[in-house]
């Protein structure tokens, strides 16, 4: 049996998991609120102080609002890993993951100058946005898009596998045609950069080809261009619209405390993915 003081330290964990991983509720809405405010606010202060100009004249002041909003994320990090009965499970999870590398640059920039910059990943916290404002049909598809994502992925690799020896292949040609010119193509590996370049249409010109049969294959390589980048695209749309024909239902934003996995049915009592039993929420 529980004592009173595991049954105040329980009680003092599921209102903190309420709070900060519920959105269907005042409390947790409201919290989860002013977070994007904080994270939308450190956003632009990494920003503006890139800025020269500002830099100079507000470093000090940058410098405590930086670490103000590493203050208040560390202890939301800290009490989210405290609030669930797996930490592990949290930490390990997309949103875990992202929750610790937001917070990390500032401290590790008392090491490495200027590290601070890459804060700017706190802008991936905003995908909580969905969840908050309870954009049911928002979170739907994009488990749909996942889906899609998921059951493409071995055709995908076998395409990017196929594309990696094919610009293997066409840069070696490529340096084999135009080595003996005074041209760009100095080396294979720097040949092989001039393909992917021409291969994905982005057509950077720092490397053109000089000799007849260089500018031929060059050609030749544009238009084939076009056809790599219709072949993903149909996987891709392909598993769209089959995952798209599945008739899905609408689900909450309901956190489990065991496994901290959402998208459970309005009725549902116990967690889908773990089995665990799903508490009430406190409205």
């Amino acid at each position: 049996m529980s004592t009173p003081e595991q049954t105040k330290f329980s009680a003092t964990r599921e209102k903190i998991h309420e709070i900060i991983f519920e959105a269907d509720t005042p409390m947790g809405r409201l919290f989860d609120i002013a977070l994007l405010v904080f994270i939308v606010a450190s956003v632009l202060v990494v920003m503006v102080e890139s800025i020269p100009s500002y830099q100079e004249r507000f470093t000090n002041f940058f410098l405590v609002i930086e670490w103000i909003f590493t203050i208040f994320f560390t202890i939301e990090y800290c009490l989210r890993l405290y609030c669930v009965y797996k930490p592990m499970k949290y930490a390990t999870s997309f949103f875990g993951i992202i929750d610790l590398l937001s917070i990390l640059p500032a401290y590790v920039s008392l090491f490495i100058a200027g590290t601070q910059s890459l804060m700017v990943i706190r802008a991936l916290r905003l995908l909580r946005i969905f969840r908050i404002f309870k954009l049911a049909k928002f979170l739907n598809q994009s488990k749909v898009i996942t889906t899609a994502l998921k059951e493409s992925r071995v055709k995908i690799t076998v395409f990017l596998v196929f594309i990696l020896l094919m610009v293997t292949i066409i840069g070696s040609v490529m340096y084999l045609v135009e080595s003996s010119s005074n041209s760009s193509f100095t080396s294979i590996p720097r040949s092989i950069y001039w393909a992917i370049v021409t291969l994905t249409t982005v057509g950077y010109g720092d490397i053109a080809p000089i000799t007849p049969l260089g500018q031929f294959l060059a050609a030749f390589v544009m238009i084939m261009g076009y056809a790599v980048i219709a072949v993903p695209t149909g996987i891709v749309s392909a598993e769209l619209v089959k995952q798209d024909n599945k008739k899905g239902e609408e689900f909450t934003t309901r956190t489990c405390r065991h496994c901290s996995r959402e998208g459970h049915d309005y009725d549902a009592t116990n967690c889908k993915y773990c089995g665990e039993e799903l508490h009430e929420e406190t409205k």
